[in-house]
């Protein structure tokens, strides 16, 4: 069954307005839906292939300086007992995920922009590339940092040590909503802004949004949507949202779980029919929400799964949300689980490779053509 749009056959979906895009977006009609995601898989392997690629993510701290409304790590959370693990602890992991064939690990933490922890995140990028060389990968891991807003200077220095990718969510496109979500001292102006300074360094850029967050319209994700393509980004890690019980937007009226589960797929669909090229994560937070979430989210066009692999004893306080799953993804079998219900979706997992969207090949090329 073709798309229930009216969509001329000779228009590539990347030209798709944000009106056809909302159109999409609220399609209910299952037939509809069940085209709408087959097409969006399709569009993943003719674009990036049949390959899933992995990414170990190390939460290495839980301190956090801002006060989003909707965080369980928000500064505000004082029950929260808070961590950082120390260098050795990071590499021991990053040494472990580069042993599974991983291939490329995400550091993520709570943000802080003071030199010490610049410092600490420049010396840990460094030291992990340093022990993950090897004739399966003679560059070492790839990196991927997500720590938040930081200056233009820092961003430079995380870049300069190894780090090639950069994870900045903005949450929401919407200046409305960012202010409803965020305090005064946070502002959407200035996220862009480090999206800038990280394109101009020349990072692989990702973003995302949260998916049926409070007061969040159709029309809010399809400006979503059509701000990722303004951006030309390279990668989109985004996931439904789940309340956390110490943050104020747990107060708010919200669709049920089912119905969050089911936008958040739908959007992944429509991402990857605009967009094409990116790499599209299946993120933790479907996995909250359903069993077999990322499962669902790879058959909706995503390619990226990020196993957890924060030292156990820590990962129960790295808890954006509440009832946050993937407690076990260090164990053997469940590795060989996830790995075996992949290739059963006609996919492969792709091992000892970096996993670089290929839309940053293209884009580049473009930019040299342009020049």
């Amino acid at each position: 069954m073709p798309l229930p749009l009216a969509i001329p056959d000779a228009m590539p979906k990347s030209a798709l307005s944000p009106g056809q895009i909302r159109s999409l977006l609220e399609l209910t009609d299952p037939e509809g839906v069940a085209a709408l995601r087959r097409e969006a898989r399709q569009a993943a392997n003719l674009h990036c292939g049949h390959t899933v690629f992995f990414r170990g993510i190390i939460e290495f701290s839980n301190v956090c300086n801002c006060d989003c409304y909707y965080c369980g790590i928000r500064r505000s959370n004082r029950k929260l007992t808070r961590y950082q693990l120390t260098r050795a602890e990071i590499l021991r992991q990053a040494v472990w995920c580069a042993r599974q064939g991983f291939g490329s690990v995400i550091l993520q933490s709570g943000e802080r922009r003071d030199r010490s922890f610049v410092n600490f995140v420049t010396t840990a990028v460094q030291a992990i590339k340093q022990a993950t060389r090897s004739p399966l990968l003679p560059d070492g891991l790839g990196i991927t940092l997500c720590v938040g807003e930081q200056s233009r200077e820092a961003y430079q220095r995380f870049f300069d040590a190894g780090c090639h990718r950069y994870l900045l969510r903005i949450e929401t496109r919407s200046p409305t909503l960012f202010k409803r979500w965020h305090p005064a001292d946070q502002t959407l102006e200035n996220r862009l802004n480090c999206l800038t300074h990280l394109r101009s360094i020349g990072y692989q850029v990702g973003t995302g949004v949260m998916i049926g967050a409070p007061w969040q319209t159709t029309a809010d994700l399809a400006a979503d949507i059509a701000w990722f393509r303004e951006q030309d980004v390279d990668m989109i890690g985004m996931g439904p949202y789940i309340p956390h019980h110490a943050a104020p937007l747990a107060a708010c009226a919200v669709d049920p779980p089912a119905a969050r589960l089911e936008r958040a797929l739908t959007m992944i669909a429509v991402v990857r029919l605009v967009l094409r090229d990116v790499n599209i994560a299946a993120t933790t937070a479907l996995q909250a929400l359903a069993p077999l979430g990322r499962e669902q989210g790879l058959a909706c066009g995503a390619n990226v799964i990020m196993p957890q692999v924060t030292s156990p004893g820590c990962r129960k306080d790295y808890t954006l949300y509440d009832t946050k799953p993937c407690e076990d993804e260090t164990e053997t079998g469940f590795r060989k689980a996830l790995a075996g219900r992949i290739r059963g979706m006609g996919l492969m997992v792709g091992y000892n490779r970096w996993g670089d969207a290929p839309h940053v090949r293209i884009r580049q090329a473009r930019r040299e053509g342009a020049a």
